[in-house]
């Protein structure tokens, strides 16, 4: 299966993609780091060694990976604790009686239920495909242009089997954990736990070998809108699937066996450097300047 939406032309910006590609190195060379890691919820992963505990809390972490930055680290600091040294060992031995491990457990929207219900639908993932990657390569085929027909799969079938054991209801918790691309949402969380799981560099853990860091899309943040809308790779006001498409193929000009690769590098000027698309002094020293000074509204 293809998946096809209105497809991006050329960069919008009259910078030659080479331009753009030394640009982007630079930027990839100065932030692509792990001591720059931390605030980014990819740090829970690195707490542990066994990669089976390793991928399921890098799930954990970028289905929680909403709202405030210091508020999505004390709750996941708080998750983590209520479970065992091995999130695995836990998820893999969890009965209807270790629930009352996360009652008061809530962040924003979710609550302890919502990641008991989480847990459980994973435990049967593990017990009977052995790893999420297994669970989710039964959607991925190799031909697809990019992970989104597998991605919606991951998250439809599980959230049909949550529905199949509660009588057709549907959790609206756990629909937001599991918020894949079906209904034309950019994913932004799940795209991002796939980056952390594909991907493989001094950031990224690159626990999955099974698929083409060639066919990921991009994790599109409101940083992650807000400089490509500066760079001209989409020019839409709202973040939908199809502005996630077009910011991959963009970048796909520029590094086409690794759309993504600029990704992590490009939202720590988000956080770390505290962008907000307003002018400000620390502007004067940023490597986007010559862009943001193109902007009409600058």
């Amino acid at each position: 299966m293809k998946t096809t939406v209105a497809s991006s032309s050329a960069i919008a910006s009259s910078v030659k993609p080479e331009k753009l590609r030394a640009l982007f190195e630079g930027l990839y060379e100065k932030y692509n780091r792990k001591e720059l890691i931390r605030p980014d919820p990819l740090q829970f992963i690195y707490r542990y060694t066994n990669p089976a505990d390793m991928e399921l809390v890098g799930l954990l972490s970028a289905c929680l990976a909403y709202g405030r930055v210091e508020q999505i680290q004390n709750d996941l600091n708080n998750l983590l604790g209520r479970m065992s040294s091995s999130p695995y060992e836990f998820v893999l031995n969890f009965t209807n009686k270790d629930r009352a491990s996360f009652e008061g457990f809530k962040h924003r929207f979710n609550t302890g239920d919502d990641i008991s219900d989480l847990l459980t639908l994973l435990k049967g993932v593990l017990v009977e495909h052995g790893s999420i990657e297994k669970y989710f390569l039964l959607g991925f085929d190799t031909a697809h242009e990019n992970t989104i027909f597998a991605l919606m799969r991951f998250c439809d079938s599980l959230l049909d089997k949550y529905r199949m054991t509660h009588q057709g209801h549907r959790s609206k918790g756990l629909a937001f954990l599991l918020a894949g691309p079906g209904l034309g949402g950019a994913a932004k969380r799940l795209n991002l736990f796939l980056r952390w799981m594909v991907r493989s560099d001094d950031v990224d853990a690159g626990l999955w070998r099974s698929i083409d860091k060639s066919k990921l899309i991009v994790p599109v943040d409101v940083h992650i809108a807000r400089l490509c809308g500066i760079l001209g790779f989409h020019s839409h006001k709202n973040v939908s699937l199809k502005t996630a498409i077009e910011i991959t193929r963009n970048f796909a000009l520029i590094s086409p066996d690794d759309p993504v690769k600029y990704d992590f590098a490009l939202s720590r000027i988000g956080i770390l450097e505290d962008c907000t698309g307003k002018r400000r002094e620390q502007c004067n020293v940023c490597e986007l300047l010559p862009w943001c000074l193109n902007r009409k509204d600058w």
